[in-house]
């Protein structure tokens, strides 16, 4: 397990001198479109070749059945990533939506459509948001079993913030949905 990095540790831009603060993240990463585990794989790379982020940890990963998805969506594959970084949240999330879209992402409107990969920020560090494009921590995050199985197989003792424990958290939550893939693994570069 990696340590968690002080959060008063800051990181001076070389260019600017500016400082910023190194924030732990926690990421959601998911596909049931396409080559699954290769999208998931391209994430975990993409987020690795990112200025100013770090990947710490990869979570095992799991295959879902489809929440609140169209009838014939097949099950996903999900995965949590750990970084820390110094970007912030707004930067993170435009990140996020650039690797989406580079695995081919559509948007169409409908409601929890297939997709060939979401990244879904979870938490950066204790900051808050709530706007039409960006809300911290991700609002369903503590209903969501697929996101909190593998961010507590990776960090146990873990808080959502304004939720509690995520280890409470999921004892509340059906998991009966989940399967851990032991035969598949991503990597960090």
């Amino acid at each position: 397990m990696t340590e968690t990095p002080n959060p008063h540790i800051i990181d001076a831009d070389t260019l600017t001198g500016e400082m910023r603060p190194i924030r732990r993240c926690v990421l959601a990463i998911g596909s049931n479109l396409g080559e699954r585990l290769t999208s998931l794989q391209g994430a975990v790379d993409a987020l690795a070749d990112t200025p100013d982020v770090w990947v710490t940890s990869v979570s095992p990963i799991y295959e879902t059945e489809p929440v609140g998805c169209p009838p014939d969506a097949a099950n996903f594959l999900n995965a949590v990533v750990l970084i820390d970084s110094t970007l912030s949240a707004a930067t993170l999330l435009d990140r996020a939506l650039a690797i989406e879209d580079a695995f081919g992402r559509e948007r169409d409107g409908t409601t929890n459509a297939p997709r060939t990969l979401d990244v879904d920020l979870i938490v950066v560090g204790d900051r808050r948001a709530n706007d039409e494009n960006l809300r911290l921590p991700h609002p369903r995050a503590k209903e969501r079993s697929f996101v909190l199985r593998p961010w507590h197989d990776l960090e146990p003792d873990a808080t959502l913030i304004d939720a509690g424990p995520i280890a409470d958290l999921l004892e509340g939550l059906d998991q009966s949905g989940l399967k851990l893939r032991d035969d598949l693994s991503l990597q960090i570069q």
